[in-house]
């Protein structure tokens, strides 16, 4: 068994021996347990006190920044370091598989209204060879639409045989990247330095001032070849049309992200994201047999660098389909599968901690700073939620009469429930917020606000259902590789168009 072997076991180990132990220890040693969960309730009362002004930070930031017309503000800038935003090319990929042709239009109109001089995009929609006669057919119109709305655009088709490749958006976008720089920037002899490549899901809605507010830091940035940016996803494009779970869902996972925004010290790549081109090319391009190739790519460049490459938060939103199929149990489904892909993110573990063992370069101190935070980040993922709701009655059942007759027993309940409904107030404030993100809706009326917020209340099942339980699958795949490893899901999108499913 190699040292990589072993350390793809680490993140599904600790977490089912967190969960043996949690059963464990309340057989027994109940006291013990009882005085730990009554600790462990209050810590997350203030990490959530915590983690609630970090998000009304970032959210206040980004609705500043959405505000901003940074267009304006990059003609105000003038060069920088000699490099105006006039000398800045952006590679643009769109990875697709069978999308329908009104979703993928809708992306390239969003694109095509963006504030910025269009001149400068070079636009890449990569369809899959599997994809079949179809997929090309929309990918053709969308051309014939949208050819002379672009400096350049290509279609590129990833084909479906090439050995040691995950079939996902990885190697598509890594097709399409070397394809844009073997047809369009080696030709036109564009600088790596001055190219950023942008890479979103199809279904992405960009803002008009997106490449403006991109550009803007990119230019500002203390060390802007040697950073990833990274805007907040929303996933709004069809929240109206999900239903309740999903809804609390889709705004949990863009509250993390902006969060994140705010703690850059912890911030990787996620989904949509950009970086030079330049540094993308020295690292080989996304690797294409991983599921989670979106946050590889900032390892792969924090190990290629020695430790030099950070995330610059951009503050700005780009908006997603929310995860909804045609009925509700098909959407129960794929929450779950999504979700689960999003936790086999945990297949950085091993690469991370590899890394770090053989690169010698890299200072001890943000070793243990970023090894720390990524290992306690996914087995917080897959734990805790269970912990918090179990830890309070568990002793209680299994620890014996000695324990049931001591007072601590008979206050435990009282106790870590008073503790959770304080911590609810993160609960409040995120149906607040969530409230204040919805899109503008003819339909929507003064009386569903409160429905929506209560929506809210189905967050403790949510955080277990479709939190805890898919983290943990993924983690226990990794942990007994071969044939139980994920392979890339590609989660279906539908969405009205026009009073049609598409």
């Amino acid at each position: 068994m190699t040292l990589y072997r072993v350390l793809e076991m680490v993140p599904g180990g600790l977490s089912l021996l967190t969960l043996f132990l949690i059963v464990i220890l309340s057989w027994q040693f109940p006291v013990f347990v009882a005085i730990f969960i009554i600790a462990f309730d209050t810590y997350w009362l203030f990490k959530t006190i915590f983690l609630s002004l970090h998000l009304r930070s970032s959210f206040k930031t980004m609705r500043e920044y959405k505000n901003t017309s940074w267009l304006e503000k990059l003609k105000t800038l003038g060069e920088v370091r000699g490099v105006s935003f006039l000398d800045i090319k952006h590679l643009i990929i769109f990875p697709m598989y069978k999308e329908s042709y009104e979703i993928v239009r809708g992306t390239f109109e969003n694109l095509k209204s963006s504030n910025y001089p269009k001149e400068k995009f070079i636009v890449v929609l990569g369809i899959e060879e599997r994809a079949g006669k179809e997929a090309e057919e929309t990918a053709e119109k969308i051309k014939a639409e949208f050819d002379t709305s672009f400096g350049d655009f290509l279609i590129t088709k990833h084909p479906s045989s090439i050995s040691g490749e995950i079939q996902g958006k990885g190697s598509n976008e890594t097709w399409a990247a070397k394809e844009a720089q073997r047809l369009v920037i080696d030709p036109k002899k564009v600088p790596y330095e001055r190219t950023l490549v942008s890479v979103f899901d199809i279904d992405t809605s960009l803002k008009e001032e997106y490449f403006g507010c991109l550009t803007y830091h990119f230019l500002t940035a203390e060390h802007k070849d040697r950073s990833s940016y990274q805007p907040i996803p929303l996933f709004l494009n069809n929240i109206y049309e999900a239903p309740a779970f999903a809804r609390v869902i889709a705004f949990s996972a863009t509250f993390w992200h902006m969060i994140q925004q705010s703690r850059p010290e912890r911030l990787t790549t996620f989904s949509s994201h950009s970086m030079p081109f330049k540094a993308l090319h020295e690292v080989g391009f996304w690797e294409t047999n991983v599921v989670s190739e979106d946050s590889r790519i900032f390892w792969q460049c924090f190990m290629h660098y020695n430790g030099d490459w950070r995330v610059v938060p951009l503050f700005y939103p780009v908006s997603m389909d929310a995860n909804v199929a045609p009925t509700f149990w098909q959407t129960l489904v794929n929450q779950y599968k999504q979700q689960r892909r999003w936790g086999y993110g945990a297949e950085n573990v091993p690469y991370i901690l590899y890394g770090f063992i053989r690169n010698k370069k890299i200072r001890s101190r943000i070793k243990w700073q970023w090894g720390f935070n990524v290992i306690e980040s996914f087995h917080s993922w897959a734990t805790n939620s269970l912990i918090i709701f179990s830890l309070g009655w568990l002793p209680i059942m299994i620890g014996g009469s000695k324990f049931h007759s001591t007072v601590l027993s008979y206050n435990l309940p009282q106790i870590t429930g008073f503790i959770m409904t304080l911590a609810s107030v993160g609960i409040v404030s995120s149906a607040l917020l969530s409230i204040l993100l919805l899109p503008t809706h003819k339909e929507m009326r003064v009386w569903h606000y409160p429905l929506y917020v209560l929506h809210w209340f189905l967050m403790p099942i949510t955080l277990i259902v479709f939190g805890a339980f898919p983290a943990l699958d993924a983690q226990i795949r990794l942990l007994l590789g071969q044939r139980f490893k994920l392979g890339f899901w590609i989660t279906p999108k539908f969405r009205e168009v026009s009073g049609k499913t598409v």
